[in-house]
């Protein structure tokens, strides 16, 4: 079909580029391995910032020096500059197609103040920020009629060649409804998959589904990634759990105290500084709490509703009366697909957006509040251009035969033996990664870790799947998951091995301060070549 754009993921930076590019005059199809309802956007609860000064004195020149601060020298000031002056008109077009933000008196937008913000400038929904946002950006695709095709997990982006250039023409995809593989073809593609926090398995906030199969896929194509080392770790994630309790409690008052009651931390720093100085409390022995109490039972029933049913319902305490028990744990990752100022990659036709991409504006450590913000800026311009692509799109595809590749990828991984339960490595590997490629890092564990990733590769197909029937073999699902997150781990860590320095999210103990030399993105090409960046 002339004029079509596939927008893969449903979460918050999938509908915004779908939105957008129906607006631009293609004809959108959205294919996601869930459901909307179920992204990870749901769970951004503190809110998204925007220099609107509805409760103290703010500017855009001020998000910029937050953001800019936060990235530790990485980020790049034009887009950081794009998307803090974007804000306040991608928070009024949330407002005017019908996100519940919560109010002032003067009915205004309220705001609030998270960690390495010098003003109250996060708009918000209660803490219930991400998920408002995200049901009201699904119903706008319904109202517009575009057509989200659910359950259907990603397995390649098909490209072909015009003059030795790779462009995307489509993708594959398996139905896990029915087990079928199923080729979709596209004059463009915006790849909107999300991160891969869930390398860290139960170390993370994040869920399941964060897998990275977006990351993988496109790298597979030929899309360089870049940044790879840093992922942040959030604060405060329940101890039993890693259920995340939102930056919103902090931002409201909330204390960090350790098991003698000691505030130890500016618990409103930039996360990667909260995150180690309660790492580094709980190596010293202390159990770690966040205290809300002194909030009190109204607003806290108002204002953190979310946090309170969270901690009853994973902890078994009610934070009106009790210390909630946290750790650190992984929740966002700042790298990515590498795109330019318009979401390309270097693949033609093939976009990306949200926190699969990119777009150099969280470089070593996102600023809270900036990740619901970008789905907005960069989904729009995402949508745009792959819009714009397909429309001047004059190359020949040739889809023949994609289908009965694309099968046989299929079968010959139901011929894998499976004397090896990946599910348990996939545990171990996760323990692994918090442990040696988590809040502080070494060469020699690092190394160490890299060396397993690599065994693990060598034996996968002894580590194939005891489910071979087609319907909602989940088993099958969970071991291509598996596979694209050894793919990253492998990315991440050689990444985190070149990056001889510590900055932002990335600590090396074996080399603790910034290292002018390592100012640059690092960049890992198809070939697994490691470059250093402007």
């Amino acid at each position: 079909m002339k004029n079509s754009v596939i927008v893969v993921g449903a979460g918050g930076a999938g509908l915004v580029a779908a939105l957008n590019a129906h607006k631009s005059g293609a004809k959108v199809i959205v294919i996601t391995k869930e459901y909307p309802t179920r992204s990870q956007t749901s769970m951004a609860q503190g809110g998204i910032n925007a220099a609107l000064s509805n409760i103290e004195e703010d500017s855009i020149e001020l998000h910029v020096q937050n953001t800019l601060k936060s990235a530790h020298g990485l980020a790049n000031i034009d887009a950081v500059n794009f998307l803090c002056q974007s804000a306040p008109e991608a928070v009024m077009w949330l407002d005017s197609i019908g996100v519940p933000f919560s109010r002032t008196k003067e009915n205004k937008i309220a705001q609030r103040k998270l960690g390495g913000a010098y003003a109250a400038r996060a708009c918000y929904a209660q803490d219930y920020t991400g998920l408002k946002i995200l049901h009201t950006l699904y119903d706008r695709c319904l109202a517009e009629g575009i057509e989200i095709l659910n359950e259907r997990y990603l397995l390649e982006f098909i490209t072909c060649l015009d003059k030795d250039k790779p462009f995307v023409s489509g993708v594959s995809v398996l139905n896990k409804r029915d087990g079928e593989v199923e080729i979709y073809e596209a004059q463009s593609v915006v790849v909107a998959t999300g991160g891969y926090s869930r390398v860290f398995h139960n170390y993370s906030t994040n869920s399941v589904a964060s897998s990275g199969d977006g990351i993988a896929s496109a790298f597979r194509a030929g899309a360089r990634v870049s940044d790879m080392e840093f992922i942040q770790f959030h604060p405060t994630a329940l101890k039993n759990s890693s259920i995340l309790i939102s930056e919103s409690a902090r931002g409201a008052g909330g204390y960090l105290v350790n098991g003698m009651g000691d505030r130890f931390t500016n618990e409103l720093a930039p996360r990667d500084e909260v995150a180690r100085a309660i790492n580094d409390e709980i190596l010293k022995g202390n159990d770690v709490f966040l205290d809300i109490r002194h909030l009190g039972e109204e607003f806290i029933k108002n204002e953190l509703p979310q946090e309170a049913k969270l901690a009853k319902l994973y902890e078994n305490i009610d934070p009106v009366y009790d210390l909630i028990p946290i750790k650190p744990a992984a929740h966002y990752t700042m790298g990515g697909i590498e795109v330019d100022e318009n979401s390309s990659t270097c693949i033609d036709g093939l976009y990306a957006v949200g926190e699969c991409a990119n777009h150099k504006v969280h470089g070593a450590n996102r600023l809270g509040g900036n990740s619901l913000l970008e789905l907005i800026v960069f989904g729009k311009q995402a949508g745009e251009s792959a819009a714009k692509y397909a429309k001047n799109f004059d190359k020949t595809t040739d889809m023949s035969g994609q289908k009965n590749i694309a099968d046989e990828q299929i079968r010959e991984i139901k011929k894998y033996t499976n004397e090896i339960n990946f599910y348990e490595k996939q545990r171990e590997l996760g323990e692994l990664f918090y442990k040696y490629v988590g809040i502080k890092r070494d060469k020699s564990s690092l190394q160490n870790v890299l060396n397993e990733v690599v065994k693990i590769k060598k034996y996968l197909q002894k580590m194939g799947v005891s489910d071979k029937t087609k319907e909602y073999n989940t088993n099958l699902i969970e071991f291509l998951e598996f596979k694209n997150m050894l793919e990253l781990c492998e990315l991440i860590l050689i990444s985190a091995l070149s990056r001889q320095e510590s900055r932002g999210a990335h600590f090396r103990v074996d080399a603790p301060n910034i290292n002018e030399k390592f100012e640059a993105h690092t960049v890992v090409s198809k070939e697994r070549v490691v470059s250093y960046e402007n």
